[in-house]
């Protein structure tokens, strides 16, 4: 009979129902039915509490750039074959080795076992580079990380031999692999069946039909109870009269669950007197909105392209822009992949090298509230998640522009079915009416001369919808050869309940961890950090990293009326200690990465330089358990030795790490990093204190840094870019106001 109850609920609960009915209901069992597609299968597909649901074809769909954003072509990823070395893993590729793994011993006799990451392990990058066009492939392998029998394991499956090939997981590395959708999933119901946690939402006075709970990362912080349990958090909400539940939480309860064994743990309620706010005007739907009137501040619009675009997209992974070229892909973990980016110069027609490989390495989410519902809020978003399983379908003409040109993610769930991610990333061209170059001669040198060029730039974009944050992640690159990464922040804020209406009732002694937003919540003061793996290779692999500190100079004394100026010296960083860098504004530097061995006609060495943005820093304690594990935002800039194993500043293995397997660790063996294969790491930071703005939703905020060509060229890149002429536009009528 309870049974009976916890299913009617299950069936009512707006997640629940999406989470275990679509994918249940969805699973593909029969032969013919090889991938799944996202809005098909949500919950292996959406985040971790983002759900989307859709009668479409499983199918995936794919926009064609030459058409209206309102029409698709099908595209079948079933015929889908690889074309370059760095090409993700096809869906007929994760169905052979879903079937290799099936007849493995250790899988075979496995009572469970959860594929949780299933990606292409990457060749050796020296093989990559040689490899050319027209060559022989080169062995297509698959990288995975598995949860078999509650324990570790990290597999390579050799697809052209078959072979299963074991990697030992150190003893001294702690943490598990990411956790799988499935996983998530599987622990909403476990509170469901505690007599306990129904009796207190009962006594909240919450309908079974209104409750939203959430799975929430656990962290670590040397628990006795932690000890070789993989460890989950569930914490509800009520929907009641709003989409926006996240305003109304049911604060102070909070269910530990053991993600393995499906049971809970523990049942801390600390939140009896709270009550749950009335989440009135919290709904921020348009359809809602437009019941109020419909508010429009300004008329469509839209950046028209009469002869196309100027990109293209080769064998589906490789971009061809202006004077760019490079390699792009979906990727569970990381989200976007920009691989063997490379730029033409205008003066030779040379195709050169400037990054090998670049994605988002790591996020931190430290909220800095240390109570018991809030303390383990300390979220690594794609160790932890997976940022890119996080990915949501992008909303054309609203997320990317007209003649947007749009790429699927493939992915597998846990049991190794490949599923599709529609829609994941977009590439276009972008005109704000910005300015390239300018120059108007004046009047008084008796030259007529007016030159100005449009700033036309190509962004590759991906939204991940992580929980309540919505993050909007763009690579954009210039014609004048710089790359700029941005981060976009939005979405909605995670609150608190409290008992407060108004801040005249809080007593002066009482500190909130946040603001208060409305009538019963609070927003929590938190940060977030965004770590960038950047594999430059500035015309090659050989590269340095100099310093250049601008530091005051005083003159002599009667050598010049002035009394200082500033002075550029130049360091080459010797070991990786010596390119540990925090930033700081009285002590400003340029960070220059160079190729000792190559240099220009007047002898300058040839490079890029990291220009930073979104500079906040991490201000915990360093012995805080969340920070011990995310070290890798005690600096801002890292450089280390180019290693295939080094790819995740928080480590292979996030959920529940313990800060031994960091980009810190690495750092701190202090290796040689002159005139090697090195990598370049950068964190952007943002401190963010809530305010009433942010509520009900927040508008996004933006931050970037700059990969800006410094004695790369010979002069600069783009003064034979063509300006716009009139008769090349199109001709539209005029809105007659009269």
């Amino acid at each position: 009979m309870e049974a009976r109850k916890s299913l009617r609920f299950l069936v009512l609960s707006f997640f629940v129902t999406l989470f275990l009915v679509v994918t249940w209901v969805n699973l593909p069992s029969s032969p013919d039915q090889d991938s799944l597609d996202c809005t098909l299968s949500s919950a292996w597909c959406s985040s971790k509490n983002r759900i989307q649901s859709s009668t479409k074809p499983i199918n995936n769909l794919i926009k064609n750039p030459q058409q209206s954003s309102t029409t698709t072509t099908q595209h079948n990823h079933d015929s889908d074959v690889p074309h370059h070395p760095l090409d993700p893993l096809t869906v007929q590729e994760y169905n052979r080795i879903k079937a290799i793994l099936a007849k493995h011993p250790l899988f075979e006799s496995a009572s469970t076992y959860t594929l949780n990451t299933v990606a292409l392990e990457e060749p050796d990058k020296d093989l990559v580079l040689k490899w050319k066009k027209g060559d022989p492939l080169l062995a297509r392998k698959a990288s995975i990380t598995a949860m078999v029998n509650r324990k570790s394991h990290v597999v390579t499956v050799d697809l052209d031999t078959e072979e299963v090939s074991f990697h030992e997981v150190s003893s001294v590395i702690s943490g598990y692999p990411t956790m799988a959708m499935e996983e998530m999933v599987g622990v909403l119901d476990v509170p469901l069946k505690n007599i306990e946690f129904n009796r207190t939402i009962s006594q909240r006075g919450v309908n079974m039909a209104d409750l939203a709970c959430l799975p929430i990362s656990s962290g670590w912080y040397d628990m006795p109870v932690e000890e070789n349990r993989r460890l989950i958090k569930v914490q509800c909400y009520s929907k009641k009269d709003t989409v926006n539940f996240y305003m109304k939480p049911i604060e102070g309860l909070t269910v530990l669950v053991d993600m393995d064994r499906k049971e809970v743990v523990s049942i801390s309620d600390n939140g009896r007197d709270i009550p749950i706010a009335k989440g009135i005007n919290t709904d921020y739907r348009y359809s809602v909105q437009k019941l109020n009137g419909d508010f429009r501040l300004f008329n469509p619009i839209s950046l028209e392209q009469p002869k196309g675009p100027s990109f293209t997209v080769e064998d589906g992974h490789l971009v061809k822009w202006a004077n760019w070229v490079f390699h792009l892909k979906a990727d569970a973990r990381a989200g976007i992949i920009i691989s063997q980016v490379k730029v033409r110069d205008p003066d030779t027609s040379e195709v050169r090298s400037v990054m090998y490989k670049g994605f988002t390495s790591e996020l931190f989410v430290p909220y800095m509230d240390p109570t018991d519902a809030w303390y383990f809020k300390t979220y690594m978003d794609a160790g932890e998640y997976g940022f890119g399983m996080q990915a949501m379908p992008l909303d054309p003409l609203n997320d990317c522009p007209r003649n947007a040109y749009y790429m699927d993610g493939v992915f597998a769930a846990a049991d190794g079915t490949p599923y599709l991610q529609p829609n994941m990333i977009c590439i276009f061209e972008s005109y704000a009416g910005d300015i390239a170059w300018r120059h108007s001669e004046c009047p008084i040198t008796d030259l007529t001369v007016t030159e100005v060029r449009p700033k036309v730039n190509l962004v590759v974009r991906m939204a991940a919808a992580v929980a309540n944050y919505d993050y909007i992640i763009d690579w954009e690159f210039q014609t004048d050869g710089l790359i700029r990464a941005k981060v976009g922040l939005s979405g909605i804020l995670m609150v608190k309940g409290t008992t407060y209406d108004h801040m005249n009732q809080v007593p002066s002694q009482e500190y909130l961890y946040g603001t208060l937003l409305s009538e019963n919540i609070i927003g929590v003061i938190h940060d977030h950090y965004i770590t960038y793996y950047l594999d430059m290779d500035i015309d090659g692999s050989d590269n340095s990293f100099m310093k250049v500190n601008i530091k005051k100079q005083e003159t002599l004394p009667g050598a010049s009326p002035r009394k200082s100026y500033l002075k550029a010296v130049r360091n080459v960083a010797k070991t990786e200690k010596d390119a540990q860098i925090k930033l700081k504004l009285y002590d400003p530097s340029e960070f220059h990465m160079i190729n000792p061995s190559k240099k220009t006609r007047v002898g300058n060495p040839v490079g890029y330089k990291v220009v930073p943005g979104g500079t906040a820093a991490s201000l915990l304690d360093p012995e805080d358990p969340p920070q011990k594990r995310a070290a890798f935002t005690n600096n801002q800039i890292w450089v280390t030795p180019y290693n295939k194993s080094e790819q995740w500043a928080g480590g292979l293995f996030v959920y529940q790490s313990q800060g031994d397997d960091t980009l810190q660790v690495w750092s701190n063996r202090d290796r040689p990093i002159e005139n090697k294969d090195i990598v370049l790491w950068y964190t952007l930071g943002f401190h963010h204190i809530p305010c009433q703005e942010d509520y009900p939703i927040m508008p996004t905020v933006s931050s970037s840094f700059d990969l800006k060509p410094v004695n790369f060229f010979e002069r600069n890149p783009i003064l034979s870019l063509p300006p716009n002429f009139k008769d090349e536009l199109p001709v539209c009528k005029a809105y007659d106001s009269s």
